[in-house]
């Protein structure tokens, strides 16, 4: 099995990785002016907030008739004062929430259109050593995080910022003696509470870490229920989710005992700091030599809330900005790479004239994934231009590499590839491979309707091109039945729809496409007598004026082909028409044909 790459997710903050995760930042820069403005809000909304407490500390000073008022305002004065904190908080709220989604939104919009384009325009080698589901998480989940982290996180860590910075401020200011007997209490108290909740939150990852592998196997099983219906492995798979439920069952406990201990200790000792410091104020309030009156004791506690607030919660925004800085450099390592072509080469490059002869010479060639494997020892052939040619062997003999060489999958070890004089290095990428159509045997249709498979050939094509690609490929016969005609759903991969229907659909993207070279993976190998006998009449349609490479299993269907290539371990042991190689004594063509007169298949 091949080696595919594994991202973890424990990030370790270094320069590097933060001077990476910066880079996102150029998504950011079109829309800085929404950006600086909902920072102002967000400046301008915390320290409104900030003016709360003291109004309060000091309404409470005027309503207890304490001599010692620093402003001149009545409990009335104060009932507005809180009116315009609350109304003009809710205002920069809204502004700034709004603005922080403009950027947010749209920024990462950017994000996952450059993210899905430089993934789709990488090498395939890129894919196989690569989950669907890891390439799927960062353009979902990784580019999610980075979104709460430009919209929520980072807002919340500048206001708790500003709450912790002007509430020191204010507390020194105000009331200095019991403000060191805060900060000889409380901190100590609050780190062992984030130091308790980073346990907590290891506890809640492994949980979702078991939770997301027990919805692996509610998508494995679900999608190959065919397979685990055939071998009537229900009970098998039921016990094994089962096995995997009752796991998420022990962490869960184990979690909710850890959690009832963390709000324990939140009730005992953080509270009980707090009371410890609200009763020493309350001496202090009582102590004529103190100058400290009740409203001044009530600020406190208020601006002394707020700040263990904003120290607890540093905790998990610190974990938060943690995992958008991971998210941003796995993010970015695909950004970084290097593509195989460049997305805009569509419509920049222009039409090449494939109508012309194949060469290769000398090629060798392992994959990427298993370099150990050789899998083309030295292949050398000639198609010409127009030709129709069959590439016939065991399985695991070489055709469809050479195919899928031809198709610029993968660079050669060793040799050349030569298209009409030119070496295959020589032509653009995109144009090339618009000039080659294929029809795999393996027919992968996506989830739409008839209509739109079809015109994934040549998106441009009109509904008369539709029309005549579907009569020509022998698909307008079943497209006539279906109710709703062309526009009939075929469901995800094309499971609606029988194998020989699905064939003929690939040979009417095939037609549209007009491929002045046609590959044709063993496309009627996995069909029935009737459907082979349809699919291939709507084949030798296709192949006419073109040239045409076949991977053959059954040989009936090669019978008249200009030159068969027989393969042996990647290699060419033999080669020339069906007549010839059937004739020839003890051949290795002739041994497969008896193989199959033997089976009445040819």
């Amino acid at each position: 099995m091949a080696k595919r790459k594994v991202y973890d997710d424990k990030v370790k903050l270094t320069k590097k990785n933060v001077g990476d995760a910066l880079k996102v930042f150029k998504y950011i820069k079109p829309y800085m002016g929404y950006f600086i403005g909902g920072m102002i809000f967000l400046v301008l909304g915390s320290l409104m907030f900030m003016v709360f407490p003291g109004a309060a500390g000091e309404m409470a000073n005027v309503a207890n008739g304490t001599p010692k008022q620093n402003f001149d305002f009545t409990v009335s004065d104060y009932g507005w004062i809180f009116l315009i904190v609350v109304v003009g908080q809710g205002v920069f709220s809204y502004f700034r929430t709004v603005l922080f989604a403009v950027v947010s939104e749209r920024g990462m919009a950017d994000l996952r259109n450059d993210l899905y384009a430089k993934i789709i325009t990488q090498r395939v080698s890129f894919f196989e050593e690569r989950r669907v589901g890891e390439l799927t998480s960062r353009i979902t989940a990784d580019v999610e995080q980075l979104q709460s982290a430009f919209s929520v996180t980072l807002a919340e860590f500048v206001r708790q910022i500003i709450t912790l910075v002007v509430g020191i401020s204010i507390l020194v200011y105000l009331t200095p003696t019991l403000s060191l007997i805060m900060f000889l209490t409380l901190p100590v108290v609050v780190i062992i509470a984030m130091i308790f909740g980073r346990y907590i939150r290891q506890l809640s990852k492994k949980r979702q870490d078991q939770l997301a592998e027990t919805n692996t196997i509610v998508e494995e099983t679900f999608q190959s229920f065919t397979v685990v219906k055939s071998f009537a492995n229900e009970w098998y798979e039921s016990a094994r989710y089962a096995k995997s439920v009752d796991e998420i069952v022990k962490i869960s406990l184990n979690f909710a005992k850890v959690k009832g201990l963390f709000f324990v200790f939140i009730l005992t000792v953080l509270f009980g700091a707090i009371f410890f410091i609200l009763w020493r104020g309350a001496l202090m309030v009582q102590d004529p030599n103190v100058d400290m009156e009740v409203g001044d004791l009530f600020s406190f506690i208020l601006y002394t809330t707020f700040i263990g607030g904003a120290i607890a919660s540093f905790g998990s925004l610190f974990t938060s900005l943690a995992s958008a800085i991971g998210a941003t450099e796995r993010v970015q390592s695909i950004l970084d790479s290097e593509g195989e072509i460049n997305i805009d080469d569509y419509i920049n490059e222009p039409e090449i004239n494939l109508n012309v002869d194949i060469e290769y010479r000398d090629v060798e060639f392992s994959y990427p994934t298993r370099k150990d494997m050789q899998v083309l020892k030295g292949i050398n052939l000639h198609i010409k231009a127009g030709e129709k040619v069959a590439l016939v062997g065991q399985s695991g003999s070489g055709k469809s590499t050479i195919v899928q060489l031809l198709m610029k999958f993968y660079d050669l070890d060793k040799g050349e590839i030569v298209v009409g004089g030119k070496s295959l290095k020589e032509y653009p990428l995109t144009a090339y491979r618009r000039g080659i159509g294929v029809v795999p045997q393996e027919v992968i249709l996506f989830g739409g309707t008839i209509k739109e498979n079809i015109l994934y050939g040549n998106p441009k094509s009109t509904d008369e091109q539709i029309l005549e690609a579907s009569k020509q490929s022998n698909s307008q016969e079943f497209i006539e039945r279906f109710p709703e005609g062309l526009e009939t759903v075929v469901g995800e991969r094309g499971v609606k729809l029988s194998g020989g229907q699905r064939q003929r659909i690939a040979i009417a993207r095939a037609i549209l496409k007009d491929p002045k070279v046609l590959l044709l993976d063993e496309a009627t190998s996995s069909l029935d007598a009737e459907s082979e006998r349809v699919v291939q009449e709507a084949l030798d349609r296709l192949m006419e004026g073109r040239t045409s490479i076949i991977i053959a299993h059954r040989l009936s269907t090669i019978r008249d082909v200009d030159c068969i290539y027989v393969l042996d371990e990647g290699k060419i042991v033999e080669k020339g028409t069906h007549d010839e190689l059937y004739t020839k004594e003890n051949g290795a063509y002739q041994q497969l044909a008896k193989l199959q007169f033997d089976n009445k298949s040819i």
